[in-house]
């Protein structure tokens, strides 16, 4: 049994994803950021970076005790090496990949989420900053960066060829800031994806489990608001 040390955030439900479309029973542990559970590395399985996810994996197969892996894009891609599937056992399938792998590691989600925090959260935390330039900025950068996936999927069907955990790391930034307009090719990606029965059941046991706290419109953790921007500063939902 897996368990994923769970609060809401695009690449929370990368790792749920993947965990629904290879079959990996799971158990969700709630990390409560509002209180800063996230600090305490026995509320993480033993991580130590103050983030989730984070998986425990009770039964890796090597005969040996658990194993804890922290930063979704190492979750994806232990347990696709852990069932053999959504990454490609060739040398050029695997690498085109992992490419596209840590670009959204590197990229899209980094860049989503700065352009989601002062979108959103900045204004709140400071009302008397002036942050037009971050956000232009940030959205400049982030629209570059759907640009290239528009273009990829202009010329392939998944991101590296065939559906993997590269499609599973992006889709999860695409869904919850959108596509934008004029990208016709990423909102076909985006439709096909989200149509699968694993990314609904991902979403749907999100918004099923219970957590003491509301849902908001896009089926997260509605937390209060101060208490969350207190404690996420640094560390979080990453």
């Amino acid at each position: 049994m897996i368990e994923l040390f769970y609060s809401s955030s695009p690449n929370v439900y990368k790792v749920m994803i993947g965990l629904e479309e290879l079959g990996l029973p799971y158990d969700l542990v709630f990390v409560d950021l509002s209180k800063g559970e996230q600090f305490d590395p026995a509320r993480l399985g033993g991580a130590p970076t103050a983030k989730v996810p984070v998986i425990r994996d009770r039964a890796p197969g090597d005969g040996e005790g658990p194993v804890t892996v922290f930063e979704s894009g190492a979750i994806l891609q232990y347990l696709a090496e852990k069932t053999r599937r959504l990454l490609p056992a060739d040398t050029r399938g695997r690498s085109e990949t992992m490419q596209w792998l840590f670009w959204q590691m590197a990229n899209l989600g980094p860049i989503g989420g700065q352009f989601w925090h002062f979108r959103m959260f900045a204004p709140r935390l400071e009302p008397e900053t002036d942050f037009t330039y971050p956000q232009h900025r940030y959205s400049r950068m982030f629209d570059a960066l759907r640009d290239v996936m528009d273009r990829r999927l202009a010329e392939i069907d998944y991101l590296a060829g065939a559906y993997s955990i590269a499609d599973i790391a992006c889709f999860p930034w695409i869904k919850y800031l959108g596509a934008g307009e004029g990208r016709p090719n990423l909102a076909r990606w985006h439709d096909v994806i989200a149509a699968r029965p694993a990314v609904a059941a991902a979403y749907r046991r999100n918004t099923e489990f219970k957590t003491g706290y509301e849902r908001n419109e896009r089926g997260g953790v509605a937390y209060p608001f101060e208490d969350l921007a207190k404690h996420t500063l640094v560390g979080g939902a990453g």
